[in-house]
């Protein structure tokens, strides 16, 4: 298994080589680091291109370097520069050469620090990547030693939702992680005056509450009949006036990781994230896995089978 790290020419490089040490040494993975730069123009562009060229190429080979001096000497490390129209398609190509089966990315610098926030590279990729996408929060660090402890998978008990708890229960185990679900209630503060409006919003909620939690536990004794289990397993349900209180309402510990599914919407084999999704990360103070139908339909078979 290959863990590609998409490696920017830019602060965000330490964090997204921190995430994928972790992740690596976590899997037992191999660990690829790539940074992507545009093909050299054609013979005979003025010279000012091919000083630009020569810049690029340099930066390249200098984030490289920074990289591998973040890499711990026990975790062993390859280093590639592509070269590409476009980041995102560089990475994919490289993905694709390697058999890389996750790709781990940093938070755009626009971002609020310890959380995730798309940079267009991202946002590409979540729409085009056929592998699982992981987004760390801005500024992510860990220790060289780390390792997933946790692993939390967003559960909204629709259509499908089984399986992803599914593959994230199959890569928990191999990570010897525990394994988390997790529904999320957003209710937004009711005015005053609206007593009785409120009062059937509370039953509603507890109506809710209760539907989500026997999903929760029919999906967990599916997860014990699995070969090969999770260290622990637990549920939560997170209540809020937004999301982001909901979601740091089931709290977060060092060594988690959340794991949400792509849009029903979205072609089968590539990463689409819906808008449930895409709020779930953005609020999420944890590194997040975004895991495509199509891959997560495979982790799940693979879980299934015997050891």
């Amino acid at each position: 298994m290959t863990v590609l790290v998409g490696l920017p020419r830019d602060e965000r490089a330490t964090a997204a080589v921190h995430l994928g040490v972790m992740l690596a040494r976590s899997l037992d993975a191999d660990l690829l680091l790539c940074t992507v730069v545009p093909p050299p123009w054609p013979p005979g562009m003025a010279r000012v291109d091919a000083e630009y060229q020569e810049y690029l190429d340099r930066s390249a080979q200098e984030a490289i370097e920074q990289a591998r001096r973040l890499v711990p000497g026990d975790r062993p490390a390859s280093f590639v520069v592509a070269r590409a129209r476009s980041t995102s398609v560089g990475l994919l190509d490289v993905a694709r050469e390697h058999g890389a089966r996750l790709l781990v990315l940093g938070s755009s610098t626009a971002g609020v620090l310890g959380r995730v926030a798309f940079g267009s590279v991202a946002d590409r990729l979540l729409h085009s990547s056929p592998l699982p996408v992981v987004l760390g929060p801005r500024g992510f660090r860990c220790r060289a030693d780390a390792t997933v402890r946790r692993v939390t998978a967003a559960f909204d008990a629709t259509e499908g939702a089984d399986e992803l708890v599914v593959a994230v229960a199959g890569v928990a185990a191999r990570a010897k992680a525990a394994l988390r679900v997790a529904s999320f209630a957003v209710r937004p503060r009711t005015p005053l005056t609206a007593g009785i409006g409120s009062r059937a919003e509370d039953a509603v909620a507890r109506e809710w509450a209760a539907e989500v939690e026997r999903a929760q536990r029919a999906v967990l004794e599916q997860v014990e009949r699995l070969p090969r289990q999770p260290s622990a397993l637990a549920s939560a349900v997170g209540y809020g006036s937004d999301w982001a209180g909901a979601i740091e309402d089931i709290g977060w510990e060092d060594g988690d990781l959340l794991a949400v599914g792509s849009s029903t919407a979205g072609p089968l084999e590539h990463v689409f994230i819906g808008s449930r999704s895409s709020r779930i990360v953005r609020h999420s103070p944890v590194p997040v896995v975004v895991v495509p139908r199509g891959a997560a339909h495979a982790l799940a078979e693979r879980a299934e089978r015997p050891a």
